[in-house]
């Protein structure tokens, strides 16, 4: 494992190089974007958001969703995949809104995780950017990214999460999981584009994987 200081120094040369960096999923409040979070679940934020705008025309906050018809709700997320278990989920999770939180989203990790369909990281996303409260979401590409970097070790989200949030300020959990969620989206993919990667220098796996075979060959 680096150092916290050699963590924030890779982490502030990839806050430059994506100085806009925040979620793509598009929304307009917490419940908007924890429904859109749940949906994206082995999706894409674009698939999502050719799917929200119409969905949320229809079902524009909790009382509506938690009457929605599931057939109806099927065929509005059809696209994205695993739209019955998803439109099940979303279904029961507005109904517990109500019943649990008067329809309020709850700013508590513990009670978020106890909803229909969010995980961890769905949790962390709406704490972290609908309620700008401390939320570190971990994803297969901050997974990806951090351990080939060695920021972190391991395959499991929890671990790494915590690791991640061991080594780096509370103050910057939401950028330093959005830097690296865009890093992975755009350049240290599935099959990475080193040539591309402002952090080569600084890539254990670049230093293993890549120059090591170019040394051996």
């Amino acid at each position: 494992m680096v150092s916290k200081t050699d963590i924030q120094k890779v982490l502030r040369i990839l806050a430059r190089e994506y100085s806009n960096a925040t979620t793509e999923l598009e929304y307009q409040n917490p419940f908007e974007l924890l429904v859109a979070t749940v949906l994206s679940a082995q999706s894409t934020d674009i698939k999502v958001n050719l799917v929200t705008p119409n969905l949320f025309k229809r079902y524009p906050n909790v009382k509506t969703l938690a009457a929605a018809k599931q057939p109806a709700l099927e065929k509005e997320i059809r696209s994205i995949g695993l739209s019955k278990q998803k439109a099940r989920n979303l279904t029961n999770l507005a109904q517990q809104l109500i019943t649990k939180h008067q329809g309020n989203i709850p700013t508590n990790i513990t009670q978020l995780t106890k909803l229909p369909g969010v995980g961890r990281k769905t949790a962390n996303v709406v704490l972290a950017h609908a309620f700008g409260l401390p939320g570190f979401p971990v994803d297969r590409h901050v997974i990806r990214v951090s351990t080939r970097l060695g920021i972190a070790q391991g395959r499991n989200a929890i671990e790494i999460e915590r690791q991640l949030c061991t080594s780096i300020p509370q103050k910057d959990w939401r950028l330093a999981s959005d830097v690296q969620i865009l890093h992975g989206r755009r350049v240290c993919k599935q099959k990475p584009l080193c040539q591309k990667c402002v952090l080569q220098k600084k890539c254990n796996y670049f230093k293993i994987q890549i120059l090591g075979q170019l040394k051996t060959s």
